[in-house]
């Protein structure tokens, strides 16, 4: 059993190429690592703060827990709020990150695997 209080993680800002605008802030709760499967992040965007458009090797579940955030593909755009959950599959295009007006947080469920989208 892994038990995490996202209180005692450190955020570290992810500054890579994922990052079309920051700042992204992101807590890794449970690592990959150690499950041998899915990790967990809590990821923190900045108003305006989003990601580029990127793919996962596997599926990826968000689940919303602040602000207002945006998650799209390359033909729709959805805005999300608390308590919303996104389920994205495995190698769909998309981008997440939050409206201009609103910082937006949502925990991330997925095993390692990630690529900018072409």
């Amino acid at each position: 059993m892994i038990v995490v209080n996202s209180d005692n993680i450190e955020a570290v800002e992810t500054r890579d190429e994922i990052v079309a605008e920051g700042p992204v802030y992101r807590k890794s709760l449970i690592d990959a690592e150690t499950t041998g499967g899915p990790g967990v992040l809590l990821v923190t965007f900045g108003p305006g703060a989003r990601l580029n458009f990127h793919t996962h090797t596997f599926e990826q579940i968000l689940y919303v827990t602040g602000g207002k955030g945006i998650v799209a593909t390359r033909e729709k755009e959805q805005v999300v709020t608390p308590g919303t959950v996104v389920f994205i599959p495995a190698d769909e295009v998309h981008w997440h990150g939050a409206t201009w007006d609103s910082s937006f947080s949502h925990i991330a469920i997925q095993k390692p695997g990630i690529k900018l989208a072409q």
